[in-house]
């Protein structure tokens, strides 16, 4: 195996180098994305609405559209300190046994107790949240990356944390659980019959394995009843694209000072913070300054880029939450108990559907089996093993890079290594039990979900 000399394994950015302030892609878009609507109304989600869910400086980032850059605080970055810069990382060995021209690079976050990129933004909003002078926070969780993150941060700023986690995950992942649980965290199965809405939906479904939309209705009830709490939320929202994106600006850096020019920006997508951390490159593409191809990778399962529609839709199965313009299967449906819980949701992050709509990237769904054979081959090629979300991205890459191999072309492919999967070794006993199946929504099963979305127009 042969390495350049200049590009390491693993290149570090100096602390020095910790972006000072986040990008905000909304700024050089030239079609923005809709705004939320109020679900009584239906107009537009003013701040002084939004207040009353989220905490008061998150409600600002959620609404400007304007401000490129937006400074990171500095007690922010002194806890970004713990964990970052995180490693850039040359696919030395991947790109040897698959014997592919190609040069592939990622951004692993997974140095941290979180497991993943979550505590980017957890700890962006936990701060926001003690600032404002709140008592604890509120959350969903699907696999449990972001509920792990958000206890962790509320540990540090001395937040209650109350997270409502998917059943199925729940279930699946209990030291995930407990990791949230020895952070100082209350976790609860959703749906529960802790709240109204939760006791609606077991009554109608009883048998529910749970999702993203059901456990956002559960928590955003306990938030909007409960005195001194505030909703925070780990995808989809702008706010949180806004936090991740120290994900890429760090990435650009790196490649610059190693000087490396990708091709393929390639992410997992469920509601948009991995491949949204990587906006700095769309960035250089809507300013004209680059032209990457853009990849986002979503499950068979769940696929609402590939399969869904473009239209409002409510962001929680409850039907309690604003309304967003996304991609989406509708809020009622409920995908498969697969394993990248974390991408199990039913719409997409407004700027993301944006974007792909106007053609400025593309989306391609896989199979669970697929995926994990992709995981599988690169924790044994790159010693890391990969989070079920994560290895969405990893499938493409590798696709990608054969795809070099059949041509002889020399690109250069990124991509977000996001999470690690610790946690998540029941789905690889699965998966090596030859146990794990793949089950894909009938194009009647969709359109059952589908006829059920809201009549809006926009």
């Amino acid at each position: 195996m042969k390495t350049e000399a200049n590009i390491p394994y693993k290149f570090y950015l100096e602390e020095s180098e910790l972006p000072t302030a986040w990008y905000n892609v909304r700024a050089d878009m030239k079609n923005k994305p809709a705004p939320l609507l109020n679900p009584g109304t239906l107009k537009p989600m003013t701040a002084k609405e939004l207040d009353g869910v989220f905490c008061d400086e998150l409600v600002q980032q959620e609404l400007d559209d304007t401000t490129a850059y937006i400074p990171i605080p500095d007690e922010i970055r002194e806890y970004y300190r713990m964990y970052r810069p995180s490693p850039l990382c040359r696919a030395y060995r991947l790109e040897e046994a698959l014997g592919t021209p190609a040069k592939i690079y990622y951004k692993f976050e997974g140095n941290n107790t979180s497991g993943s990129h979550k505590l980017n933004s957890a700890i962006a909003q936990a701060y926001y949240a003690k600032k404002q002078g709140l008592k604890g926070v509120t959350t969903e969780t699907g696999a449990g990356q972001w509920g792990t993150a958000l206890s962790m941060a509320c540990s540090y700023f001395g937040l209650d944390c109350k997270v409502y986690m998917v059943k199925v995950s729940y279930e699946q992942k209990p030291f995930r659980r407990e990791v949230m649980r020895t952070y100082g965290a209350s976790v609860t199965p959703s749906p529960s019959m802790t709240t109204n809405v939760g006791r609606k939906i077991l009554a109608e479904h009883p048998d529910t394995t749970g999702s993203l939309g059901c456990a956002i209705s559960e928590a955003v009830e306990v938030a909007t009843s409960t005195p001194g709490y505030r909703y925070v939320l780990g995808s989809v929202l702008n706010q949180v694209l806004l936090h991740q994106s120290v994900i890429g600006l760090e990435t650009k850096t790196a490649l610059d000072k190693l000087g490396v020019k990708p091709d393929i920006i390639i992410g997992c997508a469920g509601g948009g913070s991995n491949l949204g951390g990587l906006s700095p490159f769309m960035g250089e593409k809507l300013r004209g300054e680059a032209d990457y191809r853009f990849i986002a990778v979503e499950p068979a399962s769940c696929p609402s880029f590939t399969r869904g529609k473009f239209v409002y839709d409510f962001c929680d199965t409850g039907m309690v939450c604003p309304l967003a313009k996304m991609y989406t299967l509708g809020s009622g449906f409920i995908p498969s108990p697969n394993h990248a819980g974390g991408l199990r949701y039913h719409g997409m992050s407004p700027i993301l559907s944006q974007l792909y709509h106007d053609g400025l990237m593309e989306a391609r769904s896989v199979e669970q089996t697929s995926v994990f054979e992709a995981a599988e081959y690169f924790a044994r090629t790159e010693g890391i093993l990969p989070a079920p979300e994560s290895s969405h991205a990893i499938r493409a890459a590798i696709d990608e890079a054969l795809k070099c191999k059949e041509t002889g072309e020399e690109k250069t492919i990124v991509f977000g290594l996001t999470g690690t999967g610790y946690f998540d070794l029941v789905a690889y006993q699965k998966f090596n039990d030859h146990e794990m199946t793949d089950t894909i929504p009938t194009d009647e099963q969709l359109a059952a979900s589908i006829a059920q979305l809201p009549k809006v127009e926009g």
